[in-house]
């Protein structure tokens, strides 16, 4: 995979506990709990699910790798656990820092792209840690702030970068990048299935007037593809494209492979995802990592599998019960896999 084009650096936060540069968030108003940015909503997906398998308790260290609105990571804190919460976006670490705040140094924060788990991790837990949670995808605050440029609902800046620190836009995509690429993107991390009509169209219509809009790009594409059903016709355009500029896909097969090294033995791994590729890369990353024996055509015998370190707690993924997705619909694709560091001695 190739389709990252920005400059992946990192801002640290402060938090109670944690002596670090503060990095200004954007906008004004109050959270849902009175201070940071503006109004920020979040419902945590497969709440419970992720508390029963991580299994959080005093004396543990658990890295919640994607903040969000804090919702896992206060789950985690109340059940007496130390706390190491990532996230690229600064407005919801400010949130987190504002909602977390009563735990003290129970709570360490950073601004952290989850591609550097490992590092970051180890300098703040270099003994290790006893779970790790990712929650992929898009924050409902994420979606419904207009100005970032994720939702189809309103019109807003062409922008789609969860930190934005980094220099990729969706508008420079869209108004640079050739039709061959566009074509690519929306293809293999969209889905879609008139990608090539949906790429020839943008070029041919940002001769004359460039996107700089979300539904100005929305119309372009829906014009395209047609209209069918409850989705929006440029919800896979869109996909591809935020994905392409927040360098989704790279960020978690670095999280991936880095995480089991950070992992205590007996430690778990828990990650939700909301997107076929996505799930279907932790799938095969989980099974690459916990078959104990290799074979092929051309050898002789099975052989021993070096990167062995992993058990697959959930041989089928994890999903939300009717009642979860009747109260938040935008927990019906979420998937959760869960694996544990196998102990030194285990057969």
């Amino acid at each position: 995979m190739a389709w990252c084009l920005a400059d992946c650096s990192t801002t640290l936060l402060t938090v109670p506990g944690l002596e670090i540069p503060f990095h200004a968030t954007r906008g004004e108003g109050k959270t849902e709990s009175g201070e940071g940015s503006r109004a920020f909503h979040h419902v945590p997906v497969l709440l419970e699910e992720v508390i029963h398998y991580l299994a959080p308790k005093a004396g543990m260290t658990i890295v919640d790798a994607t903040l969000g609105g804090a919702g896992h990571a206060a789950a985690i804190l109340e059940r007496d656990a130390r706390l190491i919460g990532f996230d690229r976006d600064p407005e919801a670490l400010a949130h987190a820092r504002a909602r977390l705040s009563q735990y003290g140094e129970a709570a360490m924060l950073q601004q952290q792209n989850f591609s550097n788990l490992l590092a970051a991790g180890r300098e703040i837990a270099p003994e290790g840690v006893d779970g790790i949670l990712l929650d992929l995808g898009v924050s409902s605050h994420q979606l419904d702030s207009a100005d970032r440029g994720f939702s189809l609902r309103s019109g807003g800046s062409l922008d789609m970068r969860m930190d934005p620190g980094e220099k990729l836009t969706a508008a420079e995509l869209v108004n640079e990048w050739d039709e061959a690429d566009l074509a690519r993107i929306f293809h293999d991390l969209g889905e879609e299935r008139k990608s090539r009509a949906v790429a020839r169209a943008i070029v041919r219509r940002r001769v004359t007037r460039p996107f700089n809009d979300t539904l100005d790009l929305a119309d372009c594409v829906a014009r395209v593809v047609g209209r069918k059903g409850r989705i929006h016709p440029a919800t896979r355009v869109f996909q591809a494209l935020r994905m392409t500029v927040n360098c989704e896909m790279e960020a978690l097969e670095a999280a991936l492979e880095s995480a089991p090294a950070l992992l205590k033995p007996g430690g778990r791994m828990a990650v939700i995802t909301f997107h076929s590729l996505e799930d279907r890369l932790v799938k095969r990353f989980f099974k690459s990592r916990s078959v104990r024996e290799l074979d092929r055509p051309e050898w002789p015998a099975p052989r021993p599998n070096p990167d062995c370190c992993l058990r697959v707690i959930t041989r089928r993924p994890v999903t939300p019960a009717a009642p979860e997705v009747a109260g938040n619909s935008r927990a019906r694709s979420a998937k959760l896999r869960v694996a544990e560091k196998r102990k030194v001695d285990e057969p």
